[in-house]
């Protein structure tokens, strides 16, 4: 068993999400919520990549503590008074998402304010990951602190430097996109290049708990983006209508990822050695739950440009068609989950394979179908969509019954195995401590 400084307890295979990261997961359907509130602001393009920059730099963040936090139990002493700390000034940086392009006169510089927040939440990860690894060497320390240094250089030159440059707007709009972009290449690519500890997972059960929340979060804010739109308007046939296939949709993506994935994941986590665990955690968590959640956040966007949940009464009599950015939000977002959900069932397990085809074929069908959306409906396309989800799930739960049988067999055998008395006797020279 690891020792660890005074004040922090570790964590072992049987740790759960504490109430501690739950509160701080809570902040996340408000940060998610802005975000779509920023890729619907400017019903362009552009809106929709400056949404997905934030939502990387927002992921990174919280991914730094879901692996501090499974070193480090999150509802004891220092761990818990971080995390604690560090959540108001989570929920300010969110404040800001909605003006952090294009700040609004009459108040506070929102580009700099969100800036000094992210440091702040980064400098809170920061002092708790060098307290807790006091066997740190210098180049080690440096590591972990460069790529804020760096990555928050390029988001102040973004907020404050283009701003002020006398520069056309539209260039100004440009150059804060690659300053942006060049700040998250920062902050991944030396995620990517600098080697985990081979032990850096100690729960497979808290690893995937806590990521399965995570998604639950981003599901709840398609959830809530239906109700927002539907705030002030009668309850029309309409809106009744579309708020179901929305449910339907969400529901669907929900079934899929949660049948199975949930279980390979942990066994797939819980039988690996623990090199190629930190692997798999780091490759199937960390990295592909991003483009997945990216794209239930684009159902979001999608969602707010369908004219019965938005109350545009005139287009829904009409039978007009999704707009452009809304057609491909809405399908291109719920294929990008796919295709992300698949990638992921493929790097965790093998047995799991089989599973992957049918991701895929709904994914192509959408993408197919995005020409017909240009002539129907919107609400006959959220329709379809709807069909596709629901026929997928419904596909994966028959082809999957046999290994998910085996899966929940093989996890309780593991749970029993994980008794205290066997825990002490084997788990240690297994790595799973």
């Amino acid at each position: 068993m690891e020792r660890l400084r005074r004040g922090l307890r570790p964590v072992t295979e049987k740790t759960n999400v504490t109430t501690a990261e739950l509160f701080f997961d809570v902040v996340f359907v408000f940060a998610f919520i802005q975000v779509t509130t920023l890729m619907t602001a400017e019903h362009s393009t552009l809106g929709v990549v400056h949404g997905l920059l934030v939502l990387t730099l927002l992921w990174w963040s919280w991914s730094l503590f879901a692996w501090l936090g499974n070193r480090v139990r999150a509802n004891y002493g220092l761990s818990r008074l971080v995390i604690l700390g560090s959540t108001p000034v989570l929920f300010l940086l969110a404040v800001t998402i909605r003006e952090v392009f294009d700040d609004l006169p009459g108040g506070v510089d929102s580009g700099l304010a969100f800036v000094i927040l992210f440091v702040l939440v980064r400098t809170f990860y920061l002092a708790l990951r060098l307290y807790a690894s006091p066997g740190l060497r210098v180049r080690d320390v440096f590591a972990l602190t460069l790529p804020l240094s760096v990555a928050t250089g390029l988001l102040l030159a973004a907020a404050v430097l283009l701003p002020s440059s006398g520069l056309p707007s539209e260039r100004v709009r440009v150059g804060q996109v690659v300053l942006w972009g060049a700040a998250v290449a920062v902050d991944y690519g030396f995620g990517m290049a600098l080697p985990f500890p081979a032990r850096a997972i100690h729960s497979a059960r808290h690893w995937t708990e806590r990521h399965n929340l995570i998604i639950i979060v981003v599901l709840g804010e398609v959830l809530v983006a239906i109700g927002i739109a539907g705030t002030d308007l009668p309850n029309t046939p309409g809106l009744l209508i579309a708020s179901a296939f929305a449910v339907l949709v969400a529901g669907a993506l929900e079934w899929i990822y949660f049948d199975l994935s949930t279980l390979t994941g942990e066994h797939a986590l819980r039988e690996a050695e623990p090199a190629r665990r930190v692997a798999l955690a780091r490759d199937g968590y960390t990295y592909l739950h991003l483009p997945m959640i990216a794209g239930v956040m684009l159902l979001s966007v999608g969602l707010k440009h369908t004219p019965p949940l938005v109350g545009n009464v005139h287009a829904y009599q009409r039978g007009d068609p999704l707009d452009e950015l809304g057609r491909y939000a809405l399908y291109g977002g719920v294929a990008l989950f796919l295709v992300a959900h698949a990638a992921f069932q493929w790097r965790l397990s093998r047995r799991a394979r089989a599973l992957v085809w049918p991701r895929l074929a709904a994914a192509v069908t959408l993408l197919a179908l995005l020409p017909v959306t240009a002539r129907i409906s919107a609400l006959q396309a959220l329709g379809w969509l709807a069909v596709t989800c629901l026929v997928t799930a419904v596909v994966e739960v028959v082809i999957s019954r046999p290994l998910r049988r085996q899966l929940r067999q093989a996890l309780s055998a593991e749970a029993e195995h994980d008794s205290p008395e066997n825990r002490e006797a084997g788990l240690d020279e297994k790595g799973f401590s």
